[in-house]
């Protein structure tokens, strides 16, 4: 089976450019690469999609080139974004792409030539500018970059262009022309926002080196319920467990719409198909169950085994109340001098960061969505006291699946 029918069986091909000759590539050893900008020290749970890609086309014999965007971070990438990204420093950029590689490995084998990392800071910031503007830049069209959707939303809309931003394309094409000729590269694997680049990196490829290179691009996911996957009302889901929990990182998982849990379940894990329509078709108790699993399979590949146990044992102990520890729910210690003074509910809902304001906060607890020690909060004038206190803990909730526990000593 090519792994392209894998692939698409599993909804990760969102376009490509030639699927004949793509599936020809894919019939031998292709080098494929995927590029991330180091803009942060941990990639998201929306980096999941691509990772996923390279890590089947891996399983299947070929070798991943990851590209860490050194250079093109210090341009910025206007890729689905209404303004201009902030210019990182080298020092940022390069303690950026430590941390994101530490995290790929986990999807990853990096040992010996399975796959590869590479920086294009290592070419681009080598470049002679004149030569380049005469031996890439000849080969674009202004008026075919301007019609493409990065740069016309942002121009329809009135908002700031850089001619820095301008140049983003012609630097990501250059990136593939480098490791055709380097590395023999001729897939290059992407999301579906980057298409128009991906393909003015093919293009450079056949005018410069008459050769018919691919792209394969993966779906931007949106939730059944309309939001951007890898978001919650909190902001972004992160891969490091220091930014976001690992039973934090097990809660969206397992939250998932029932709307999703097939999909996600075939895109983000390498359960087998046959697999997820046993756990899913009864639907009901069945399918809780196969959040869990969707959850668990996740936490264990991001942030391994033990961490993934002990967020499955904390999710236990919290909607079951027995057989599991808490001790990997979000917790905040408090004195119980603290608690004794009391605790006004909608300072406390703030504090802990199950409501983004005051006001959040009152709307909460007013439509019923929080919970103290199981109980719905009354109202919002409700405080904490030292009574609400059983085995030295509070237990606060926001909506159905949302879990902060306070820790009183």
């Amino acid at each position: 089976m090519n792994v392209l029918d894998t692939l698409h069986a599993r909804g990760l091909v969102h376009q490509t450019s030639d699927e004949a000759n793509l599936r020809h590539l894919l019939e031998g050893r292709a080098t494929v690469y995927t590029g991330f900008d180091p803009t942060g020290a941990s990639l998201t749970a929306g980096h999941l999609v691509p990772i996923m890609v390279l890590a089947h086309l891996q399983r299947a014999g070929h070798r991943p080139v990851v590209l860490c965007g050194g250079g093109t971070a210090l341009v910025g990438d206007p890729s689905g974004k209404t303004s201009s990204r902030p210019i990182l420093t080298r020092e940022q950029i390069g303690a950026n792409l430590q941390s994101q590689q530490r995290q790929l490995m986990s999807f990853l084998d990096f040992d010996a030539d399975q796959a590869l990392v590479v920086n294009n800071a290592d070419w681009l910031c080598e470049l002679n500018y004149i030569e380049f503007l005469r031996d890439i830049g000849s080969h674009f069209s202004v008026n075919t970059m301007l019609t493409a959707d990065v740069y016309r939303t942002r121009l329809d809309a009135g908002e700031h262009l850089s001619f820095l931003e301008f140049n983003y394309q012609l630097l990501q094409a250059y990136d593939w022309l480098h490791l055709y000729r380097t590395l023999g590269c001729t897939i290059q694997s992407a999301g579906s926002d980057q298409w128009a680049n991906c393909l003015a990196g093919k293009e450079l490829i056949r005018r410069l080196e008459g050769a018919e290179v691919e792209v394969l691009c993966a779906p931007l996911l949106i939730t059944a319920a309309g939001q951007k996957m890898g978001k919650t009302e909190r902001g972004a889901v992160w891969l490091a467990a220091d930014q976001t929990s690992p039973y934090e990182f097990y809660q969206y998982w397992v939250n998932v719409d029932d709307r999703d849990v097939v999909t996600w379940l075939k895109l983000f894990t390498f359960v087998s198909l046959e697999r997820i329509v046993e756990v899913t078709e009864e639907g009901g108790a069945a399918l809780r169950e196969a959040k869990h699993l969707l959850a668990y399979e996740v936490t264990r590949m991001v942030h391994g085994e033990a961490a993934a146990g002990e967020a499955q044992e904390a999710a236990g102990a919290a909607f079951g109340g027995t057989g599991g520890s808490r001790d990997s729910m979000p917790t905040t210690r408090l004195t119980r001098a603290e608690v004794d003074a009391g605790l006004p509910i909608l300072e406390l809902l703030v504090t802990i960061g199950l409501a983004a304001s005051r006001a959040a906060a009152k709307r909460l607890v007013e439509q019923g969505g929080a919970y103290l020690n199981g109980e719905k909060v009354p109202g919002p004038d409700r405080t904490v006291t030292t009574g609400d206190v059983h085995d030295g803990e509070v237990l606060l909730r926001s909506g159905k699946k949302t879990f902060h526990r306070l820790v009183v000593s």
